[in-house]
């Protein structure tokens, strides 16, 4: 997920591109092995870099998909047409090829399985890339802490993380995922056919009496929409954090 950059108090250090992942035909994800990287918490971001050889540079903000992993961080970036960043990271950039970063950053949408549960989590388009993580660190853990994700996409061919999705929801006890096309949905498709509206979230998420701890991503508007309708559902709005993005520069 993009997001408009951070400044912050963070020295900036060099990564290198280990691998490079297709997630969709927009969405790419960057592994970086970065030396001195510290452990970050599954929901920070980190900004990225880029310098011209002029010397002009552009900068952008990036949520981290994986969990804590020593010096392995990933980035998973949305192409936005007309932007300066996403189009060279998504179409140029090579294994082998050095990039800046800083960070990690942020410290309020954070969860790992200590901070048990159970956790709704609702995702809208690139929103997911946080909560991934916090998936992520799911599977790596022997909490049993239970988990629901409802994700929405625009179709199935948008929709991130869509094969590790069902092999985790496959292989883990502990999560539920739900999922719902907006625009197109294939002839075979089961999941939900329209945007979230209060009674998908009702049908998919934690009762309030459960008191689940809430971590809601995406656009701006949707966050809006899907925080209040929890509220209207029950929940506590004190245990419902929210991360929202809205146009950049790309």
């Amino acid at each position: 997920m993009e997001r408009t950059a951070v400044r912050g108090r963070l020295n900036w250090l060099v990564a290198e591109v280990v691998d490079l992942i297709d997630e969709t035909g927009t969405v790419k994800s960057i592994v970086l092995d970065c030396p001195d990287w510290p452990l970050h918490l599954p929901g920070q971001h980190v900004d990225i870099r880029l310098t011209a050889e002029d010397g002009y540079q552009a900068q952008r903000s990036y949520s981290i998909a994986n969990p804590p992993a020593g010096e392995k961080v990933v980035v998973t970036v949305e192409l936005v047409d007309d932007g300066e960043v996403s189009p060279y990271l998504i179409g140029e950039l090579a294994v082998g090829d050095q990039i800046e970063l800083r960070g990690p950053i942020g410290g309020y949408f954070v969860w790992t399985p200590e901070h048990g549960g159970p956790v709704q989590l609702v995702a809208g388009g690139s929103g997911l890339v946080p909560l991934m993580a916090m998936i992520r660190a799911l599977a790596e853990s022997d909490r049993q802490v239970p988990v629901r994700l409802l994700t929405s996409a625009r179709s199935r061919e948008t929709l991130i993380y869509g094969d590790e999705l069902r092999r985790l929801q496959s292989s883990l006890d502990n999560l539920e995922v739900a999922y719902t096309l907006t625009r197109a949905q294939p002839a075979d498709w089961q999941g939900y056919s329209r945007r979230v509206d209060q009674q998908m979230l009702a049908e998919t998420s934690w009762p309030a009496t459960e008191r689940p701890l809430g971590f809601v991503c995406g656009p701006t508007g949707f966050v809006e929409t899907v925080a209040a309708n929890l509220v209207a559902l029950g929940h506590d709005a004190a245990r419902i954090k929210t991360e929202r993005f809205g146009p950049s520069g790309g």
